[in-house]
């Protein structure tokens, strides 16, 4: 049993990898066409918020988005990195005012409204959690060059499973522009003294 565990463990670690390595270089490849003139990453999408309430591209104008797409049954990576975004924010004091934290799910199955509500709040009260339809989650992600995949667990029913994803948060201008990522493992100061450049300039 143990051994099985750790062989799950191992192959979650190598997919997460290998989709982290895919979804780098298609970021880098929409940097490059984003400062050739062409908005490469980002676009209109229609999601629901952890209180139920329609959200769209637009709701957040005017602020700077620090966006990180995930899942809330993830064991590490996502918990890590929405604590980096919590510390970030904290790091900033009032100016963080101006920057709006979402974790868009890419689990829509299991990652319900009441379900992103309890989930979000463990992290930071300003942390907004974003779900939708298979087909809206799909559509967010391929405007922001995610990558996602669901991985079944070996001899487990079909509500055991885990998903490969992309691990980059996402940051967007107050225009809702493209502006950058952070990769994982970016420090949580390294992100807070980059916004208040930001947003000082």
């Amino acid at each position: 049993m143990k051994a099985r565990i750790i062989r799950i463990a191992l192959a979650s670690v190598a997919g997460l990898a290998i989709a982290a390595g895919i979804a780098w270089y298609q970021v880098r490849m929409a940097e490059t066409m984003t400062s050739a003139g062409s908005a490469a990453v980002g676009g209109p999408f229609t999601l629901t918020d952890h209180t139920g309430q329609t959200v769209t591209d637009t709701t957040y104008r005017g602020r700077w988005e620090l966006i990180y797409f995930g899942y809330t049954y993830c064991p590490d990576v996502c918990p890590t990195e929405l604590s980096v975004i919590s510390q970030a924010l904290d790091a900033m004091g009032p100016a963080a005012d101006k920057v709006q934290p979402l974790f868009v799910s890419v689990d829509p199955e299991r990652d319900t409204v009441p379900h992103l509500a309890g989930y979000v709040g463990l992290f930071h009260p300003r942390l907004v959690g974003l779900t939708g339809t298979p087909e809206q989650v799909a559509a967010v992600a391929k405007a922001y060059r995610v990558y996602y995949a669901k991985v079944p667990v070996k001899d487990a029913g079909p509500e055991n499973y885990t998903m490969d994803h992309s691990s980059f948060i996402y940051l967007m201008g107050p225009d809702g522009s493209f502006r950058g990522v952070y990769p994982a493992g970016t420090k949580p100061e390294a992100i807070a003294d980059d916004l208040k450049k930001r947003l000082a300039g």
